[in-house]
């Protein structure tokens, strides 16, 4: 059962703020790792060729596009998070959490490498180190938790999970039961 409208749900509230924790965690480690153990621009097969490590630092967004703009993109995330911090507290959906969750421990992890990765604050590369087989980007941790919160809306959003936790009717099931449409009404006055 959904919780009321307007409370806060506070278990909804800790999945997202632990989802976020666990998104970030798991991204900053394994860019430290990727840093720390790996050759730029040297293929190590994880998976034979279908995944590979392949360090780059990437100064702009998926595919390497606008790569002058990074402080862009900074500023995005900041405002995406921001936007999130505060839209947070009407989410009482557990499925809802985890969206958001994922999202802002991905935002926050690519943030993080655009103010204090190298070349500078605000402007620094994005550390990417995944590559799959016949898939034309690079990509890292944070990067799978943005799309995998996207897969998620599109899931919600199709099952009709409301932010609250309850599900909005599809058309056929908005009628009350037992409600007449035109047609049944034009039926039951036509056989009288």
């Amino acid at each position: 059962m959904p919780a009321r409208r307007g409370r806060p749900s506070a278990r909804a509230l800790a999945l997202l703020v632990g989802v976020a924790i666990v998104v970030y965690t798991a991204d900053q480690l394994s860019k430290l790792w990727v840093v720390a153990n790996l050759t730029p621009y040297e293929k190590v097969p994880v998976l034979g060729e279908a995944l590979q490590f392949l360090f780059v630092r990437n100064p702009g967004a998926a595919f390497s596009l606008a790569s002058g703009s990074t402080w862009v993109f900074s500023l995005i995330a900041t405002a995406v998070t921001v936007f999130i911090v505060w839209f947070a507290r009407r989410i009482r959906s557990f499925g809802w959490a985890v969206l958001f969750g994922m999202l802002v421990g991905g935002t926050l992890g690519n943030l993080t490498d655009r103010l204090f990765r190298e070349p500078g604050f605000g402007v620094g590369h994005v550390v990417d180190f995944l590559s799959v087989w016949m898939f034309p980007a690079i990509f890292n941790i944070a990067d799978v938790a943005i799309v995998s919160s996207m897969g998620l809306f599109l899931i919600l959003t199709l099952r009709g999970v409301s932010l609250d936790g309850s599900r909005v009717p599809s058309g056929r099931r908005r009628r009350e039961p037992g409600s007449h449409d035109g047609a049944a009404e034009r039926t039951a006055a036509d056989g009288s």
